[in-house]
C-alpha cells in the first residue's frame, strides 16, 4: 500500500490542527475493560486528525511505536525511583530492571528527553535513535522497534503534537495503572487502525469480542498458550486476562506464538511487551507449515485465527506430512492444514478453539469431507477432536464480512479438565451453538459481541461440558443443541449448527457453492422438463383444434 505523503518537503506541510491539552484518563475509564469506548475513543480520534493525509497502515507503526517507548520509559523510570529510595547502588545495573521483567531504558531514549525535544525540526532522527539504543541493550527487542521516524515523509510538526498527545494518557497513574491504560490504549489503537485499513490490513487483527469469546470458551487458567498464526497478539492478551481475573497470576501463563508477517510479529512483540507478558514469539517468512519453529511444543490451550480458504500455501510438498493424521490436506485450500496442524500441537488433555471459513463445516472438495468425517469419528483407535461448533454472524470481522464459525477441539473428550475440575464424558456427543443472530452493530460495518452475548455462548458450552458452575445444560430450540454421533452420521458430517438447532433457514453462507449450484441445476432440469411437457400437451391440443 503506497505511503499517504505530505505536499511539499518535511517542515514545509501546513502544520496540522494542534492537538488538545494533554488526556488525562478518567477514573470511571481505569476501571473498565480495554475495549470500551471511553477515553480511547477520544484519544484515537485526536491522533488520526494529526495523521492528515498518511496512509492508516504507515501511520499505524508511528503512533504505536511512540505509544510502546512511553510505556517502557515509564516503566524504566518507576522502577529507577524505587531503586533510588531503597537500593542506590542498583539504580544503574540493567539487571535489577530485568528481574522485573522491565526494559532498560538509555538516557537519550527516555520519554521525558524525546518529550523536551518535541518542538525540535529533529525530534524524527531523535526518536530513531531512541529506537536503536533500546534495540541495542534490550536483545529481545532487536529488529522489533520502527526507526522511521526521520523520513520526509514524516511531518516534524505532527510528531511533536503526538509526542505531547501521548504524555498526558497516564499522568497521575501508579505504576500498575499507568502498564494497563497503555496496554489498553495500544489494544484499542490497534482494532481502530484495523477498520481503517479495510480487508487486507485487518487480517493481523481479531476483533476483541471474537477473541473474549474464545478464551472463555476455553478457560485457559494455567499452562501452555499457542497461536501458530498469532497476528498482532490479541489472543495473548486476553488469555493473560481472563488468568488474571480469575486468580490466577501473569506467570502462571507461558506464551508461544509464530508469525509469518514480519512487520505484524513486531506489532505482537510491542503489544506484549506493553502488557508486561514475557512471550516465546517467533518469526520466519516461510510460516508454521513449512518451518515450524516449536516442532517438539504440545500446548495446553491453542487458540487461532488462520487466514481463511489460502489457496497458495504449498500443500504438494507436504503430502506426507506427519502432521495429516485425519488426511492429506488439499493443496487448494489450507484451512484443514490448520486445523491438523493445531491438533499435532495439543498436549494429552489440550483444548483448542480456531476461527474458520464457514465452508469448512460442509465441504466435500478434495477430500475435505473424509477429513472431517475422521476429526468427527476418530483415527487409528481415538475418539474424535470436535467438541463443539458455534456458527458466527456476518460482519464481526474487519478483514471480512461473511459469516464464519469457531471450531472447539479437545484432545481427551472422555473427560478432560477445566480449572482443576474434571468434565464429563462426551465422546459420543458434539455441541452445536448457532449465534448467528446474536451481536449488535457498533457503526455502518461491523458487529461486535456484548458481554450477554459472551456469556450465554459461552455459560452453553460450559454446562454441556460439565461444570458445576454453569448450572445443568438444557437444548435450546434455535440456539444449541448436544447432538449425537449417529445423528451427525445421518447429516453427512456436516457440522452446520444450523441442521442441528432447530433454525427456521439455513443461510445460504452455510452451503458450499458446489452444493447450491447443483441443487439448482436439478431444479433447472426438472422445471424444464415439466415446459416440455407442457409445450408438447398444448401442441397436441392444438392440432385437434378444427377451424372452420
Amino acid at each position: 500500500m503506497p505511503r499517504g505523503r505530505p505536499k511539499g518537503k518535511a517542515g514545509d506541510a501546513k502544520p496540522p490542527k494542534a492537538a488538545k491539552a494533554p488526556v488525562k484518563v478518567p477514573a470511571k475509564a481505569q476501571k473498565g475493560k480495554g475495549g470500551d469506548l471511553g477515553f480511547e475513543a477520544e484519544l484515537f480520534k485526536t491522533a488520526d486528525k494529526l495523521r492528515g493525509n498518511m496512509e492508516p497502515s504507515d501511520y499505524k507503526h508511528v503512533a504505536l511505536g511512540l505509544i510502546f517507548l512511553k510505556h517502557i520509559s515509564d516503566s524504566f523510570e518507576a522502577k529507577r525511583a524505587e531503586l533510588l529510595a531503597d537500593y542506590p547502588e542498583g539504580a544503574e545495573d540493567p539487571d535489577e530492571y530485568a528481574a522485573d521483567n522491565i526494559f532498560w531504558v538509555p538516557k537519550e531514549a527516555r520519554w521525558s528527553h524525546l518529550q523536551a525535544s518535541a518542538k525540535q525540526p529533529g525530534i524524527g532522527k531523535l526518536i530513531d535513535e531512541a529506537m536503536i539504543a533500546i534495540e541495542k541493550r534490550n536483545e529481545s527487542l532487536k529488529g522489533v522497534l520502527p526507526k522511521e521516524y526521520a523520513r520526509p515523509a514524516l511531518n516534524a510538526v505532527m510528531l511533536g503534537e503526538l509526542i505531547d498527545l501521548i504524555s498526558g494518557i497516564t499522568l497521575g497513574q501508579e505504576k500498575g495503572q499507568a502498564r494497563d491504560v497503555l496496554g489498553r490504549v495500544y489494544e484499542y489503537f490497534l482494532g481502530q487502525f484495523a477498520g481503517s485499513e479495510g480487508k487486507r490490513g485487518g487480517e493481523f487483527y481479531t476483533p476483541r469480542s471474537v477473541v473474549r469469546t474464545m478464551v472463555e470458551m476455553l478457560e485457559p487458567y494455567k499452562g501452555r498458550v499457542y497461536d501458530p498464526c498469532c497476528g498482532s497478539g490479541g489472543m495473548f492478551v486476553q488469555s493473560e486476562k481472563f488468568a488474571e481475573e480469575h486468580e490466577g497470576r501473569i506467570g502462571d501463563i507461558a506464551v508461544y506464538g509464530q508469525e509469518s508477517n514480519y512487520t505484524t510479529w513486531r506489532l505482537c512483540k510491542m503489544n506484549l511487551a506493553v502488557r508486561g507478558i514475557d512471550a516465546d514469539i517467533r518469526w520466519n517468512s516461510e510460516g508454521s507449515f513449512h518451518k515450524d519453529e516449536l516442532r517438539d511444543l504440545r500446548a495446553d490451550y491453542i487458540l487461532a485465527n488462520p487466514p481463511f480458504n489460502i489457496s497458495d500455501w504449498g500443500g504438494d510438498r507436504l503430502r506426507e506430512d506427519v502432521r495429516w493424521k485425519y488426511g492429506p490436506p488439499p493443496a487448494g485450500n489450507a484451512n484443514f492444514a490448520w486445523v491438523q496442524h493445531i491438533v499435532h500441537h495439543l498436549a494429552p488433555s489440550g483444548t483448542a478453539g480456531v476461527v474458520l471459513a464457514n465452508g469448512s463445516m460442509s465441504s466435500t472438495q478434495s477430500g475435505e469431507g473424509e477429513i472431517r468425517r475422521a476429526l468427527i469419528e476418530g483415527v487409528e483407535g481415538k475418539p474424535g477432536v470436535v467438541d463443539c461448533m458455534v456458527a458466527l454472524p456476518g460482519q464481526l470481522f474487519y478483514s471480512t464480512q461473511i459469516p464464519v464459525c469457531l471450531w472447539f477441539l479437545a484432545r481427551d473428550r472422555s473427560n478432560g479438565v477445566a480449572r482443576n475440575a474434571k468434565l464429563r464424558d462426551r465422546r459420543n456427543e458434539i455441541l452445536f451453538i448457532d449465534a448467528r443472530k446474536l451481536g449488535h452493530m457498533v457503526d455502518r460495518t461491523r458487529k461486535e459481541f456484548s458481554d450477554d452475548d459472551i456469556e450465554r455462548i459461552t455459560r452453553a458450552y460450559h454446562a454441556w461440558r460439565g461444570e458445576a458452575e454453569a448450572g445443568a445444560y438444557e437444548d435450546v430450540p434455535g440456539f444449541c443443541k448436544s447432538a449425537t454421533l449417529e445423528e451427525i452420521r445421518g447429516h453427512g458430517h456436516v457440522l452446520t449448527p444450523g441442521r442441528y438447532v432447530g433454525a427456521a433457514d439455513v443461510e445460504e453462507d452455510d452451503v458450499p457453492f458446489e452444493d447450491r449450484f447443483a441443487a439448482l441445476q436439478t431444479r433447472l432440469e426438472t422445471q424444464f422438463a415439466e415446459a416440455d411437457r407442457l409445450t408438447a400437451t398444448i401442441r397436441e391440443r392444438l392440432a385437434g383444434v378444427v377451424v372452420k
